[in-house]
C-alpha cells in the first residue's frame, strides 16, 4: 500500500531494535503505511477511507486482499466477509499478518502468478498497490482468473496527474507506473473487466483548509519535512495526527484532480 517517500527517522520505526517481533508494528519504509504513527496518520486515513467506504462490497463474500501489506484493511474486511486470503510477496508481512490478525487467511506468492484457484473468490480487494508492480496487465489477468462470474475487482491507485504531477518517473521510488483515470480504465478493460464505477478520493472541507495553512498544499508540507530529515513542527504533527477518515470525500466530478483513483470492476457473468 503506498504511501509518499518517508526519509524522517522520527516518524520511522526503521530503525527498531533486532528484537521486536511480527506483533510489533512493520517499519515505515515508503512502500506501505501503517497506522499508529503520528506523522503517517494522514496517509492512513486517506487509504481507510477507501476501505471504510466499500466495505459494504464485501458482506458474506469471499474475499481477496492482493498486496495486503500491513494488514489492516484484512482485518477490517474481516469484520463483515465470509472469509478472506491474504497475500503479500513480502515474507515478514506475512508474518506480521498471521500473528497480528489471525482472521485472515495470509499467503505468501507474488500477485502476478496469484496463490488462488480459478473463480473461487466473490471480490478481489488491491487498494493503493498496482502501481508499485511491474506487469500490471499480468496482475489484473489473475484477478479476473480467480473471480466467480459477476465477481467484484475494487481498486484503488494514486492519481498520476496529481501525485506525481509533470515528472515523467513517479516521485515515490517504490512505484513503477502510476494511472491517470484513463490508463486504468484502459488496463482493467484490457484484462476483461467492465469498470462499474471510476471515481476519486478528495479533500474535504477541513483538509482544504489545512491546504490554504500550509501554504497551499498540506500534502507538500508533509513531504517536505520528511525529505527534511528532521523533527517535525508541533503544529504540522498536530494537524496530521487529527486527521479522519471523515476529512477525505469520494466523488465524481473532477476526476482528474483527484488524489487517489477509485475503480470497481465487474468479470461479465459470460466468461
Amino acid at each position: 500500500m503506498s504511501e509518499a517517500p518517508t526519509a524522517n527517522p522520527a516518524a520511522s520505526s526503521a530503525g527498531a531494535p533486532a528484537h521486536e517481533t511480527a506483533l510489533d508494528p512493520l517499519p515505515l519504509t515508503g512502500e506501505r503505511t501503517v497506522p499508529g504513527i503520528a506523522e503517517e496518520n494522514y496517509w492512513f486515513r486517506r487509504h481507510e477511507v477507501v476501505y471504510r467506504d466499500l466495505l459494504g462490497r464485501c458482506t458474506d463474500r469471499a474475499v481477496l486482499e492482493a498486496g495486503s501489506g500491513e494488514g489492516y484493511g484484512a482485518n477490517m474486511i474481516a469484520d463483515v466477509a465470509k472469509s478472506v486470503i491474504g497475500v503479500d510477496y513480502d515474507v515478514s508481512a506475512v508474518e506480521h499478518v498471521r500473528a497480528r490478525y489471525p482472521r485472515v487467511d495470509m499467503r505468501h506468492g507474488n500477485l502476478a502468478a496469484l496463490p488462488i484457484d480459478d473463480e473461487s473468490v466473490d471480490v478481489v480487494v488491491n487498494f493503493q498497490v498496482i502501481e508499485h508492480l511491474w506487469d500490471q496487465l499480468q496482475f489484473l489477468r489473475e484477478c479476473f482468473r480467480v473471480l466467480k462470474p459477476g465477481g467484484e475487482l475494487l481498486i484503488s491507485t494514486p492519481n498520476r496527474i496529481t501525485f506525481s504531477p509533470g515528472r515523467d518517473t513517479p516521485l515515490n521510488p517504490f512505484h513503477t507506473r502510476e494511472l491517470n483515470a484513463g490508463e486504468l480504465r484502459e488496463l482493467l478493460e484490457d484484462a476483461g473487466f467492465t469498470v462499474s464505477i471510476l471515481t476519486g478520493v478528495h479533500h474535504g472541507p477541513s483538509l482544504k483548509a489545512l491546504d490554504a495553512k500550509h501554504g497551499g498544499s498540506f500534502i507538500d508540507a508533509q513531504i517536505e519535512r520528511a525529505l527534511a530529515g528532521e523533527a517535525w513542527p508541533a503544529d504540522l504533527t498536530a494537524d496530521v495526527a487529527a486527521v479522519t477518515t471523515d476529512d477525505f470525500e469520494i466523488s465524481d466530478p473532477n476526476i482528474d484532480a483527484s488524489l487517489d483513483l477509485l475503480a470497481i470492476a465487474v468479470k461479465p457473468t459470460d466468461r
